[in-house]
């Protein structure tokens, strides 16, 4: 079996189907200080500590930051899918929702396209009537 140190090199990730690993912050902040004061290169501290570069790198850039220490990092995600699944909108959210509606619409225009029906019965249709493409199977 190749060690973890071996695959950092080699570049080989984890097996698929297998668990992220989880690391508390305090280790987090051990390898990022180890890296500050040190100045050991990204393939030193995964090799000595048997996490790969880029997460290392990951933690410095949001130690920089000043986001590591507020704990798990959120990805933001669509701004707006809370606008539409809302069920009690502001007289606001509800304008910027059907502005950015307008706005997809637009460029959709533009691009020479409708989309006509939802959800599964979705389709692409050219401005002429030809249809482009379609979400049925």
């Amino acid at each position: 079996m190749i060690e973890m140190k071996e695959k950092i090199s080699m570049g080989i990730g984890r097996p698929k189907g297998s668990k992220n690993r989880k690391y508390s912050y305090d280790f987090k902040l051990m390898v990022v200080k180890d890296h500050q004061d040190n100045h050991l290169s990204w393939k030193e501290l995964a090799m000595k500590y048997g996490v790969y570069r880029s997460v290392i790198q990951r933690w410095v850039k949001l130690y920089n930051e000043g986001i590591l220490e507020t704990g798990r990092i959120q990805n933001r995600g669509n701004p707006y899918a809370a606008l539409h699944t809302s069920k009690s909108l502001t007289r606001e959210e509800k304008l910027e929702l059907e502005n950015l509606k307008l706005t997809i619409e637009n460029e959709r225009l533009k691009k020479g396209y409708l989309v006509k029906g939802g959800g599964l019965n979705k389709e692409y249709v050219t401005i002429s009537g030809a249809n482009t493409r379609s979400s049925k199977n």
